[in-house]
């Protein structure tokens, strides 16, 4: 998955911590993130940690990039 920012390689807490909305784009899709006690899984890796498929990847990563876009 490919991030504008770099945040693809920032820990999922760290990223949470600075965008807050990208928790709530994740929580859409089930991935509890955000109240994840460890925190430390890559925001590039969080979807395939979660099984998630190929479709919901890339509409996770469409919207995390369109939110990204307005801010």
């Amino acid at each position: 998955m490919e991030f504008s920012n770099g945040l693809g390689s920032m820990a999922i807490q760290d990223v949470i911590a600075a965008y807050p909305g990208i928790g709530e784009i994740l929580a859409r899709y089930d991935i509890g993130c955000v109240t994840c006690k460890v925190g430390i899984c890559l925001l590039m890796d969080v979807v395939s940690i979660h099984g998630l498929g190929a479709e919901d990847e890339a509409k996770i990563e469409a919207e995390i990039n369109d939110y990204l876009k307005r801010r």
